[in-house]
């Protein structure tokens, strides 16, 4: 049986390419970058260059601005505990209602540690109320950090009016942004439009490298303290030896996604649109979440009234197609996504959501497939539910009552 991988925002396959690259620091080329002798130039040499290499595709910025890190989860907690222990006379933080959990969590716990954090909220399409935002600006707000792009939805923040509102307010405040989904996907110029970020986080394994490598931007002069500690590596703002082959991994990850952007953006966004269209017009009471919203072009997130999202990926999974119910990261949980409740989600639908995220590598022939086995699906789970007419193929009409729930 045919695989058919749609769970993109989860994590993606190596490219090709990049595992090419990889190859000789794994095997000949395995030496530590920061030793001393002729025979681990090359892999001090390829460290540079990787980074030198993100630095350009993210506008041309300095590559020392640019740390590798493990993944954007430590890239975030980093960045976010950097500047709370960097900046103490200031106690006020900002972030979203539906940002990644490696963004959630940390806020969270700076509240146990006494800071104030405001999570704002966003609307039914998952918009954020710029107006709100900017009232919820004070003279001791230290930190904002909000997503680029929603990693469930796929729903997108105006990260360049926000951080350019934060820096007009007050230059003092930092703007920190989960860029994970967007890399790669998105347009983003640190010398330009996103001139008033000073610190971005990315992971590789969403564009194409292997898992166990990211980055974090961390523009000069921004107020910072080191997270990881214990060696001199990164100049000394972030300890631990180089994972060399994956750094070049991520380079040329990188390098793949920026050269073929716009042909991805124009080729998988129809592939997302034709299965947007075609699911809507086969099966009554499904929403897209987020349709009102400018999202990725690679993420369609579906609200099925009625059935249990669970029930749906099991099914899916039984035909060899891979899809998702929300942030890989709490998709073990049987509690409703946090994004999709606070996006007033319906409690008719909010067990029932299953996320579609392509790539360049997904066909018009896996799209297609999808289209003919997901109406099924849904049709044969509503057949058990009490609150769907199977005859008349609609509601009961006492199942109207749950939607507010």
């Amino acid at each position: 049986m045919q695989t058919i991988y749609v769970d993109n925002n989860a994590t993606t396959q190596v490219a090709q390419e990049v595992y090419e690259v990889m190859l000789p620091y794994l095997t000949s080329d395995y030496f530590n970058p920061s030793s001393m002798y002729e025979q681990a130039r090359g892999a001090s040499t390829a460290v540079s260059k990787a980074r030198a290499t993100i630095a350009g595709f993210l506008g041309g910025i300095h590559p020392d601005e640019i740390l590798f890190t493990s993944c954007a989860t430590e890239s975030n907690n980093a960045a976010i505990f950097g500047v709370a222990s960097a900046n103490p006379n200031r106690r006020h933080v900002m972030t979203t209602a539906v940002e990644h959990p490696a963004v959630l969590e940390v806020c969270l716990e700076l509240e146990r540690r006494g800071f104030e954090v405001t999570f704002l909220p966003v609307d039914t399409s998952g918009n954020l109320d710029v107006g709100g935002f900017v009232r919820a600006l004070r003279p001791d707000t230290l930190l904002v950090s909000i997503m680029h792009a929603n990693n469930e939805t796929g729903v997108i923040f105006p990260v360049e009016e926000l951080s350019r509102i934060c820096k007009e307010t007050d230059p003092s405040i930092i703007f920190h942004t989960d860029a994970t989904q967007s890399l790669g996907k998105l347009p983003i110029d640190l010398r330009g439009a996103f001139r008033h970020v000073d610190l971005l986080s990315f992971s590789g394994h969403k564009l194409h490298a292997p898992k166990g490598v990211g980055a974090l931007y961390v523009k000069r002069d921004t107020c910072w303290h080191p997270f990881m500690m214990g060696g001199h590596q990164e100049k000394g703002r972030r300890a631990g030896t180089e994972n060399v082959p994956y750094v070049v991994g991520l380079e040329k990850a990188c390098e793949l996604a920026f050269q073929n952007r716009e042909a991805d953006y124009e080729r998988v966004g129809k592939l997302r649109d034709r299965l947007a269209q075609a699911l809507q017009e086969m099966i009554p009471c499904l929403q897209v979440n987020g349709r009102d919203a400018p999202r990725l072009h690679t993420t369609l997130n579906l609200a099925c009234h009625y059935v249990e999202g669970e029930g749906i990926l099991y099914q899916l999974s039984a035909h060899g197609i891979c899809a998702s119910s929300g942030s890989a990261c709490t998709s073990g949980s049987l509690k409703p996504s946090h994004v999709l409740r606070a996006m007033k989600v319906p409690f008719t639908a909010v067990h029932g959501s299953v996320r579609f995220s392509l790539s360049r590598y997904n066909t018009e022939q896996e799209i297609e497939r999808i289209i003919e086995v997901f109406p099924r699906i849904v049709s044969n789970l509503r057949k058990l539910s009490p609150y769907w007419d199977d005859r008349n193929n609609r509601p009961r009409p006492e199942a109207k009552e749950l939607e507010n729930r």
